[in-house]
């Protein structure tokens, strides 16, 4: 058997139906926090499609008004992402909120069934709930994430797991 067909004992074939789902403020801060690095989100793409067919790969990003945000957004397109983006929002108080937990799970969702794999980028525990529905809809999850922040419960209850902190992942 071919190993780089397997993933956790689970044989990969060419015509599995995969959504990408990436949540980038997630993946960004943890890989800056952790590691001082960046994803490679080339790399990431690359490994949760792993020879079968892409249906859809989508990031969610925070528009901060950052110089080099439309860029980075302009990159992940050219490397095969859709990528959907809002503004941060700015409370009176001065909080600050922005988050696409309830988008992406939407999406997921929506799409789940024209997929037998949903691969999320993320270590967010809130979306436990929505691996468990995916499952008992007859997707296969995997999750990628940085293990050292990633929930443990949302890793125990994916049927798949990859950890980013390979250098492979990482762009220094």
């Amino acid at each position: 058997m071919d190993r780089r067909r397997v993933r956790d004992g689970f044989v990969l074939k060419p015509h599995q139906r995969v959504g990408v789902f990436v949540d980038i403020q997630n993946m960004y801060y943890s890989a800056k926090h952790l590691y001082n690095a960046k994803v490679n989100f080339k790399k990431v793409l690359e490994q949760a499609v792993n020879g079968r067919q892409l249906i859809r790969a989508i990031a969610y990003g925070i528009k901060a008004d950052i110089k080099e945000e439309g860029n980075f957004f302009e990159a992940l397109e050219k490397i095969g992402f859709e990528v959907k983006t809002k503004d941060l929002q700015v409370f009176v108080d001065g909080s600050k909120k922005g988050d696409w937990d309830v988008g992406i799970a939407m999406d997921a969702m929506r799409l789940a069934p024209k997929l037998d794999v949903v691969v999320l980028v993320s270590g967010d525990g809130d979306f436990r709930d929505l691996v468990e529905y995916l499952k008992s809809s007859g997707c296969r999850t995997e999750i990628m994430a940085f293990k050292k922040t990633a929930s443990s419960k949302l890793i125990g209850v994916a049927d798949s797991f990859t950890d980013l902190a390979s250098r492979k992942y990482l762009i220094k």
